[in-house]
Formats: structure tokens, sequence, C-alpha cells
């Protein structure tokens, strides 16, 4: 063979190498590979994940938010588990991920969560901060956000979404008490919460008030579209 030719090709074959070895390790793991934090209840172990994952390939990428609608059965938000299925006003999946906020508006930053609507489609952006809550208190946060589906909001609404999501945590922790073994953010959030809803007797008596004097909540009008009464 031509020296040339040797030369030439052994030149590829070392780059070949070079490009090859210097690619990410993860580049050749399986796809579907699924890593199960250590917080996710007994019962959500990679086969039962695995399973659900055609459920709510739809709604997200990311398997802690299959296991947070899925906790959701058998909870007052089922509605809200319907609802991001597509039992809502687009008559299409909801889309959630993690998002961060202050991308979309700079006084988001520090939101722990939002309803989104765009081009027909709506969406719940998680604050990444929460990435290593627990499941079930990102079922209890998606059981609030479902309820936003439209461009309209009220301290009417908000009221009954704080509800939703201190009625659902109880919930949650009755049936997967490890829920609550976690000191996360959102964990704190739903704990406060939970006080509120039974200091008023498991009623939004307590949540009311509270919304009615959230600072980010100023400005909203006292009803809105299917949230009527205070």
């Amino acid at each position: 063979m031509d020296i040339k030719k040797i030369k030439k090709t052994a030149g590829a074959i070392l780059l070949a190498t070079l490009m090859v070895s210097s690619l990410p390790a993860y580049s050749f793991g399986k796809k579907d590979d699924i890593i199960i934090p250590e917080n996710y209840p007994e019962k959500y172990d990679v086969e039962y994940v695995k399973q659900i994952k055609n459920l709510y390939k739809d709604v997200s990428d990311d398997h802690i938010f299959y296991v947070a609608l899925d906790m959701l059965k058998d909870t007052n938000g089922e509605f809200s588990r319907r609802a991001i299925m597509g039992n809502n006003l687009s008559k299409k999946p909801v889309r959630i991920m993690f998002k961060d906020l202050s991308t979309i508006r700079p006084d988001y930053a520090d939101y722990d969560a939002l309803g989104w609507k765009k081009g027909g489609r709506l969406y719940i952006f998680i604050n990444p901060k929460h990435k290593e809550a627990p499941p079930g208190a990102i079922a209890a946060l998606l059981s609030h956000e479902a309820l936003h589906q439209d461009e309209y909001n009220s301290i009417a609404e908000e009221t009954y979404a704080w509800t939703m999501e201190a009625s659902v945590w109880s919930e949650i922790v009755e049936l997967y008490p490890e829920s609550d073994e976690n000191l996360s953010p959102l964990v704190t959030r739903e704990n406060t919460l939970k006080k509120l809803f039974e200091k008023g007797n498991y009623s939004s008596k307590y949540i009311r008030k509270t919304v009615q004097s959230n600072e980010g909540y100023k400005g909203l009008p006292a009803t809105s579209p299917g949230f009527e009464d205070l």
C-alpha cells in the first residue's frame, strides 16, 4: 500500500479513537435507565415506574412527575390528575417540567411553581430548587397548579387551589408517611398549609386569609371564571 495512504488511514483511525474516548460516559448508557431516588415510596421501584411511564409520557420526560401523578390516585387530587392527563380546557395533556422561573419574569424567581398557557397548551413549571423534594410533596403542588387552566386568576381561585393542595398533602402523608421525612423547602410549605387547613377545621378559613394578605396576589379580582364563590 502506498505510504501516503497508510498515513492517511492511520490518522483517520487515531482521530476516530480520540473522538470516541472524548465522549461522556453516559452516552453509552441505556436510554431507558431509571435510577430511583431514596425518597420514593417503596412501591415505586424501577419496574413499577417503567409500567406507568406510558401512561404519563405525554405529560413529562421526568419520572418524578410520573410518580407524583400516580400518588394522586385515591386522593382529592384525582380531579387534578385527570386535568393534567388532558381533561382540561385545552383538551390536551399538561406539560410539566422543572424550569428556572426567572427566565419568564425576574420576579418569578422565588415562586415554587407556575401554571402557564402558551399557544393553546397548558404548562406547569416547577422551580428547580424542588428537584430533591419527595414526590408526595410534588404531587400536592401539582394538585394546586392543575386548577389554573386559563389566563384568569382571582382570590377565590387561589383560595381553592391552596386548599386543595393542603387537603391532598394531608392525604398523602396518611398514605405515604415517608413523604414527610424530608426537610425540603417544599415539605415545609406543605406542612404550613396543612396546619392552616387543620386550624380552620379542615376548611379554607385561614388559607383564605393567607391568600388575601399575600403580596403576590395583590390586585387580583375577587372571582374568576369557574371560581365565583369565596
